[in-house]
């Protein structure tokens, strides 16, 4: 958990944890396989048929036809990185950065994340790396029209 959670390397557990770096890289694996494994059915899916039109008609009530969730773009710092590829990953404040794209609705259900776009990226980089964009783009994404400024 660790590992996850302040971003630091497998094998700078081994003096406190008493855990191999090999070890502490399988257990990590195995929990990340169990939080899929258990919340794949419900969260980490796209949204079906029936979740688009409770969001849809969530959003008409509130003003805004049309709208499924917002899409964000974040930028995180890393803390750890690669030294071949801190200049890829290079932000304008020359520290390394990775964007987070996501897609919340209004519920605040995560719909879309997609991590590891170079902070050095722009806008349009980003869409054209983005998962979510490339569906559209095939037709697989569900066919919603909406309404700006009338």
């Amino acid at each position: 958990m660790q590992v996850l959670a302040y971003g630091t390397s497998t094998d700078a557990h081994d003096e406190y944890l008493r855990m191999s770096e090999a070890v502490t890289r399988a257990s990590l694996i195995k929990l990340v396989k169990g939080v899929i494994s258990c919340f794949i059915q419900e969260y980490l899916r796209r949204p079906k048929d029936d979740d688009l039109a409770r969001l849809l008609h969530v959003g008409a009530e509130r003003g805004f036809l049309g709208m499924v969730g917002s899409i964000d773009c974040m930028h995180w710092q890393l803390k750890i990185c690669p030294t071949a590829w801190a200049r890829q990953y290079a932000g304008r404040s020359g520290k390394p950065m990775i964007i987070l794209e996501d897609v919340a609705s209004y519920d605040l259900w995560i719909w879309h994340a997609f991590f590891g776009t170079p902070d050095s990226c722009n806008d349009i980089n980003v869409l054209q790396q983005s998962p979510i964009f490339g569906d559209v783009l095939s037709g697989r994404a569900p066919n919603v029209s909406y309404v700006v400024n009338g």
